[in-house]
């Protein structure tokens, strides 16, 4: 069912929700990492723009996804941030800086 529905949107939002799906509990990846690896690199923010549309979360783990610069972004499902920071401090993420990439 999640890939019928998934076809219904944009050929980059595919890209973008089908890597985020790749990234492991308790690891994160960067908006830059996933548009490098989608093969759109400089596209970062469009993969933020991207992830702020996953209907699918957090089937499809948007919250996984950081800056760069290792602060959180965004996050906009229910709860914002604050729920992206539970769901991370969940996973152990926060915990262990070293696994953000």
């Amino acid at each position: 069912m999640f890939e019928k529905k998934l076809k219904t949107y944009p050929l980059f939002y595919q890209k973008v929700w089908k890597e985020c799906l790749k990234i492991p509990v308790g690891e994160t990846r960067t908006y830059g990492w996933i548009a490098q690896k989608i093969g759109h690199p400089g596209s970062a923010r469009a993969v933020g723009q991207a992830l702020a549309k996953n209907p699918f979360a957090p089937y499809v783990p948007c919250h996984r996804v950081t800056r760069s610069d290792g602060s959180l972004g965004g996050y906009s499902a229910r709860g914002g941030v604050a729920q992206k920071r539970k769901m991370l401090e969940k996973e152990k993420v926060l915990l262990d800086r070293k696994k953000i990439i």
